[in-house]
């Protein structure tokens, strides 16, 4: 770990100004629909309460158009953090200004409170110094745990760098770094990626990358049928990114080249439609004129768990098909089996493969499920995530 985190700073006394990420989703009667990053922040938040600083959180939640939107407060965030944690959370009505510097002012070691969305300012995306500034003045001390938006440069994950040092990782980021800087640096062999999701365009920038470092990539999802035009053959009515279909056979190229395993499915489950009663039928190789892909077939299922079976380390980002419909997500739920019944590393690269390995149960048999989908994204491809960057250098 090449940045400081905050098992190396003192912390007795001092008023900790944290970035965690709890931008969940908030359910119709106005509580907290999913916890699960608010649990995983819950570590880093104990040991700075434990350690007798005041912990003042900050956080964004969707996508407020610039200023103040009540079905967008982080108020259910708080009364929800309370609960777990069991003692009170004070919820800020902003995150800068004189009442939020009184408030901090009062607070006592152990206290928690928890700053309005970020994003009710547009200064905040805006990475704007003097907003960062602002938020900077209410600590000594500035702790970053939130991985979901470390690809991101803004004022909380960036720019209040600049004005709070030392500036570290808490022992979530810490974590997601540890994990994905193995994969791309130390990978244990056999080291097998499983993509899928709809688009070659999200993930071709990871699959290139970590062709140099994988023993074979297993392709699923909506893109696999680019990759199935791209070898002439016939997709039907399933999603394709014609324009990336050289880009297809680049990659194939470059396995092939690199002695790469690139693995297709053999078979697919094809419907007459995206719509759960739709008509369905088990398809090899072509998909007739009038259906979709929306599935990997039984084939496919016995091939991938083969393929993945005897790996040391295993990646997974995206899902087989469209499994948010129930009669379509036989082939993600059996990746997520399979991933749970290895004896490999396994790591869920974040955003809906989080949910199938929730969906099938199994979260708990998984090595890392990581909490951010476009930053686990974005560090797969090698790219310099902004909010890691901007963290303190160890010495």
């Amino acid at each position: 770990m090449a940045k400081m985190t905050i098992n190396d700073v003192e912390m007795s006394g001092k008023t900790v100004l944290m970035r965690v990420d709890f931008n969940v989703p908030i359910a119709e009667d106005g509580t907290v629909a999913d916890d699960m990053r608010i649990q995983a922040a819950l570590p880093t938040i104990r040991k700075v309460i434990d350690s007798g600083a005041k912990a003042v959180l900050m956080s964004h939640l969707g996508r407020p158009k610039d200023e103040p939107d009540p079905a967008l407060s982080l108020k259910p965030a708080a009364d929800r953090l309370a609960e777990l944690l069991g003692k009170p959370v004070r919820h800020l009505p902003d995150c800068i200004g004189p009442e939020v510097k009184q408030a901090v002012a009062e607070m006592v070691p152990g206290d928690v409170v928890l700053l309005e969305n970020l994003r009710f300012h547009p200064e905040e995306k805006a990475n704007d110094p003097d907003f960062a500034r602002q938020l900077a003045e209410l600590a000594d001390l500035y702790v970053n745990d939130a991985f979901g938006t470390a690809h991101r440069a803004h004022a909380s994950t960036h720019g209040v760098t600049q004005f709070i040092q030392p500036a570290v990782a808490g022992l979530l980021l810490e974590k997601e770094i540890d994990y994905f800087t193995k994969i791309l640096e130390q990978p244990e062999h056999p080291f097998i990626a499983v993509m899928g999701g709809a688009k070659v365009s999200d993930k071709i920038g990871v699959i290139e990358n970590l062709l140099d470092k994988v023993d074979a990539v297993l392709i699923g999802g909506g893109m696999t049928y680019t990759f199935l035009k791209a070898k002439g053959l016939g997709i039907g009515n399933s999603i394709c990114e014609d324009d990336k279909l050289d880009v297809a056979k680049n990659v194939m190229a470059k396995a092939e080249e690199k002695g790469v395993e690139l693995v297709l499915p053999p078979d697919h489950l094809a419907a007459t439609s995206r719509e759960a009663d739709a008509e369905t039928q088990i398809v090899d190789d072509e998909i007739p004129d009038g259906w979709l892909g929306v599935d990997i077939g039984p084939k496919s299922i016995e091939l991938f768990a083969d393929k993945l079976r005897p790996a040391s380390m295993i990646v997974w980002n995206g899902p087989m098909g469209i499994f948010e419909t129930e009669p379509f997500a036989k082939g993600t739920i059996a990746v997520a089996e399979a991933l749970a019944e290895s004896e490999a590393t396994t790591i869920i690269g974040g955003g809906d493969s989080v949910s199938a390995v929730r969906m099938a149960g199994v979260a708990d048999r998984i090595s890392h499920i990581s909490t951010g989908g476009g930053a686990s994204l974005e560090f797969l491809e090698g790219k310099t995530l902004p909010g890691i960057a901007a963290l303190t250098d160890r010495a």
